[in-house]
């Protein structure tokens, strides 16, 4: 097979399989950031998103995606919602193209076929191609991993300083682009660059870092955010980090087995982990030693072919940013933060079948092309619309608090107060520290009538959080939107006899 049949055999498998994105609308949090996002709606979100926050300002400041959100403005642009998910398509088509060059020019024909099949069509990757939001995976990822081929095949300091600032710009998770380039070389995949230019490497990488801080922080007005998964509220740092290591029990299942998908996993899905007895760390440890075991003798063998252990490696560094075991993050598990991890296990995959010729290439490659796009094809309708993405939340996470403050949303938009209500005190029920739920279930409790009601339930929200200013304003803003300004005064009002923290 020459480069050019193999490149397009790939393409070709991560279009067909996600051929039914084309009729999906915006879903979750594709609301928020897209479709009630007044910065997007016009040209000149392409230039002030490097001036502004991801999230809408009255959401959440702690974020800076600035080229996504420029994108999403020039899509908004073609009035076509249908537009935004080819995009997204295109976005994903080039991931995987890359994969499928990477592991050709680094273990052999075979082991880009199998590499880019197993990219394209891998199921875990439906939240981040399907959900327009996931964009932020999907250029992050093409850009890191045209900041490797830069560095590792052209050995251009300056094309891979250009591609790791675009994914930067993208998302914080391409920042392990110069971890994996390091450690390609002591992998022997391509060897170590002269010391000069190995010198000029390290200082681009280290521009690249000084600059990026320096422009979030003043954007920003700060670098990090204090939110963190609702698990993780009030815990301290080592339940943080027993609940990471469990959790990547859920990760090798995505990676390994993915039949089973879900859109969340919060509390009570997923809960934290309190005790080094606790099963799911037992698991996660377990899975942890076995990927160590693995990493190991990979590294043995390396002088064979190092593109295994590299692969099993990229795994770990791709994952770190959001492993919760540096630092805690929003979520405890996200399908879409796989989408670089899995890369790895796509070209590790790739080196260990390089061998395979003819009829048994054939029959692996349309192993995985069936197995991988079948489910990849019935999960893509997940993501159809808000509601589609409601009932897929009630199907895989009935015991997530999230799936039911979503069911609430959906409720609250449709004027349908009592049920908006009931579904918010579900949510209550399950996780009852999370102050957000609390005021849009009063929101509701206020458009019913029942101010009493409201007022108890905003009581709960003072007592669960330390800024709720800012929740009562953005619930305020929402009752606007829908055209009740009654019920936007009786938050503001609650709001002001609080002191701003």
């Amino acid at each position: 097979m020459t480069a050019r049949r193999l490149y397009l055999a790939v393409g070709a498998a991560a279009a067909i399989v996600y051929l039914g994105v084309l009729g999906n609308g915006f879903a979750l949090d594709d609301v928020t950031i897209i479709f009630a996002n007044p910065l997007v709606h016009q040209l000149s979100g392409v230039w002030r998103a490097f001036a502004a926050s991801y999230f809408p300002p009255n959401l959440d400041t702690s974020v800076y995606r600035p080229l996504v959100v420029a994108t999403y403005a020039l899509d908004w642009l073609t009035g076509s919602t249908v537009w935004f998910h080819v995009v997204n398509l295109a976005w994903h088509v080039a991931a995987s193209v890359l994969v499928a060059v990477l592991g050709r020019r680094w273990a052999g024909e075979a082991a880009g076929l199998v590499a880019g099949i197993v990219f394209a069509v891998h199921p875990v990757h439906v939240e981040a191609v399907a959900n327009v939001v996931g964009r932020n995976e999907l250029m992050a990822a093409v850009f890191t991993l045209l900041a490797l081929y830069a560095a590792l095949e052209r050995e251009s300091v300056l094309l891979s300083a250009a591609a790791l600032a675009a994914g930067l710009l993208s998302k914080e998770n391409a920042a392990v682009a110069p971890g994996l380039v390091v450690g390609a070389w002591l992998l022997g995949v391509r060897p170590v660059p002269p010391p000069r230019k190995l010198a000029a490497f390290a200082a681009s990488w280290l521009v690249l870092a000084g600059s990026y801080v320096a422009i979030r922080w003043t954007v920003l007005h700060g670098f990090g955010g204090r939110n963190v998964a609702a698990a993780f509220l009030g815990q301290d740092p080592s339940t943080i980090r027993l609940t990471a290591v469990a959790a990547l029990a859920d990760v090798a299942r995505l990676l390994l087995f993915p039949l089973a998908l879900s859109a969340d996993y919060s509390p009570d899905e997923r809960t934290a982990v309190h005790t080094l007895l606790d099963v799911r760390f037992v698991v996660g440890f377990l899975v942890l030693t076995l990927w160590a075991l693995l990493l190991g003798e990979a590294w043995r063998r390396k002088q064979v072919h190092g593109v295994e252990a590299l692969g099993l490696g990229w795994i770990a560094v791709a994952y770190a940013p959001v492993a919760n075991l540096l630092f805690p993050v929003q979520i405890i598990v996200a399908e879409r933060t796989l989408y670089l991890p899995s890369a790895g296990l796509a070209l590790a995959t790739g080196a260990l079948l390089r061998r395979l010729t003819g009829r048994g290439l054939a029959a692996v490659v349309g192993l995985l092309f069936v197995l991988g796009g079948v489910r990849t094809a019935l999960r893509v309708p997940a993501w159809r619309d808000d509601h589609a993405a409601a009932l897929a939340l009630l199907h895989d996470a009935p015991r997530s608090y999230f799936t039911w403050q979503n069911l609430g949303w959906q409720y609250l938009r449709l004027g349908q107060f009592a049920k908006a209500l009931e579904a918010f005190q579900v949510s209550n029920r399950i996780y009852p520290r999370d102050a957000r739920v609390y005021i849009a279930a009063a929101h509701a409790a206020y458009a019913l009538d029942r101010a009493a009601t409201a007022d108890s339930l905003l009581t709960r929200a003072d007592a669960a959080c330390e800024r709720c200013v800012t929740y009562y304003r953005n619930q305020a803003w929402f009752a606007r939107l829908r055209g009740d300004s009654v019920v936007a005064d009786s938050l503001l009002a609650h709001a002001h006899r609080l002191r701003p923290s």
